[in-house]
Formats: C-alpha cells, sequence, structure tokens
C-alpha cells in the first residue's frame, strides 16, 4: 500500500525525517538551488510557437500557466514533436492539446530530501511560491507563482558542487 511506502508518505506531505542515514544535503531547502526564472508559456500558444521558443531559447520543457496564475502543466519539446508528427495534434492547435497535467509541486521551504523522493519518479518538478494578493474590495486570496522548474540534474549538480556542512 502507498500509505505504507516512506517514499510516498514524504512525495506527499505526510512524513518528514524517514531516513536514518540521510545524506549531508537531505535537510536544505530547495531555495538554495538557486533556480533561474522559468519561461513560461500562456495557454493560448500554438503547438508551433512553443517549439519555436524552446527551441530559440535552450529549454525542454515550460510550465503552461493561466493568466490567472493557475498551472495548467508542463510543455515537453519532445512531446509537442511526437504529438504533431503523430497526427495527435496539429501545429496550430494549443499548446494545452498536449500539455502533460500529471506534475508534481514543490515548495521553496521544502527539503531537497523531499525533491529526491519526488524526482526518483518524476523528471522534474515545478518550484511554486504562495503569495497572499489583495483584491480592490480588500478581499484577499493565495496566488500560487510558478518559480521555477526542478530537475534531477539540478539536485545533481547541487550536491556535486556544494562542499559538504
Amino acid at each position: 500500500s502507498k500509505f505504507l511506502n516512506d517514499k510516498w508518505m514524504i512525495k506527499h506531505g505526510f512524513l518528514n525525517d524517514v531516513q536514518e542515514h540521510k545524506p549531508w544535503w537531505w535537510n536544505i531547502k530547495v531555495q538554495k538551488l538557486n533556480l533561474s526564472a522559468p519561461l513560461i508559456l500562456l495557454p493560448e500558444v500554438s503547438c508551433q510557437k512553443a517549439i519555436e521558443i524552446l527551441q530559440e531559447k535552450g529549454y525542454d520543457q515550460a510550465p503552461v500557466v493561466a493568466e490567472s496564475g493557475l498551472i495548467l502543466g508542463m510543455v515537453t519539446l519532445s512531446n509537442t514533436l511526437t504529438s504533431v508528427l503523430a497526427g495527435n495534434a496539429q501545429f496550430s492547435d494549443p499548446v494545452t492539446k498536449v500539455i502533460y497535467d500529471q506534475f508534481s509541486k514543490i515548495g521553496l521551504e521544502d527539503s531537497l530530501g523531499k525533491l529526491s523522493c519526488i524526482l526518483e519518479n518524476d523528471h522534474f518538478a515545478i518550484v511554486v511560491h504562495e503569495q497572499m494578493q489583495f483584491n480592490g474590495n480588500g478581499s484577499s486570496f493565495m496566488k500560487r507563482m510558478v518559480f521555477g522548474v526542478v530537475t534531477a540534474m539540478d539536485l545533481l549538480t547541487f550536491v556535486s558542487r556544494s562542499d559538504k556542512k
């Protein structure tokens, strides 16, 4: 059962420190990765334009985010090209036709240990930050902003470059 799986429990925020012999970086916060700001696509961007943008900017993937800030999913260069070439999408279709809507989110305050558990099953995680926003009438709401996209390579680079504490 997934409830007896410590890695599943960590990934979904039900457990924290379960490893007895944690690596030195396990409890360091995700914010220490110093991720660069992500390239974000709006849902109306066409598959053709998404391919051009990703290739031009040198990205493999980008989050697709609505104007409201709602994270709709991730678009990847390979999935977009594969979908178009297979005839499952047209170049003119909006990028929402080829997005992955199953993705993991992680916060800046979460640990690299939690990130490591997520990256064992997922190719990437979207780093999010929640921010309180107020409307003109004084009512407030939490807006989730995409802060970055993190991959196993980002974690590996951090671990290999940083000195042990």
